[in-house]
């Protein structure tokens, strides 16, 4: 099947199948009569194998180790669990951030309530000049 056949029955877009032939975690066929690549059902199960890496949490290097490591003959299993905890451990890490993040915007909307427009400022906005950062205040005071 072609480039676009593929992505349709994958629900992914052309261009994905392009950009993981590049990466040759596909390797299509050149058609003879047509110099078209041709994927096959093992590209296609490979697909499969990288959409459900992707939606795990795997980078395309993580899915090109694991890939090699299956086909030099070894398990990649042990690999695998190697790299899914590491990459927990960078979502933790990125969620942490994101939480923080929310809790100093959830306190710009309050702040900023009852703060008037166009207060004089210093620099550019007086808004942001203004903010207390809820977090830094509450590591720089852990009593308070």
């Amino acid at each position: 099947m072609y480039v676009k056949q593929l992505a349709n029955k994958m629900s992914v877009t052309p261009d994905t199948i392009r950009h993981y032939t590049r990466m040759q975690l596909l390797k299509p066929v050149r058609s003879v009569s047509n110099g078209y690549q041709e994927y096959t059902k093992t590209d296609q199960q490979r697909l499969k194998f990288i959409i459900n890496a992707r939606q795990l949490g795997f980078s395309v290097k993580d899915i090109q180790y694991i890939i090699t490591e299956s086909e030099q003959g070894n398990c990649p299993c042990p690999l695998t669990r190697k790299l899914i905890v590491k990459r927990l451990a960078e979502t933790e890490a990125l969620f942490q951030e994101t939480l923080k993040l929310r809790t100093r915007m959830q306190a710009a909307v309050k702040q900023w309530k009852s703060s008037p427009d166009g207060e004089t400022s210093a620099d550019i906005c007086s808004l942001i000049e203004s903010f207390v950062d809820p977090i830094s205040t509450e590591e720089n005071n852990p009593e308070a």
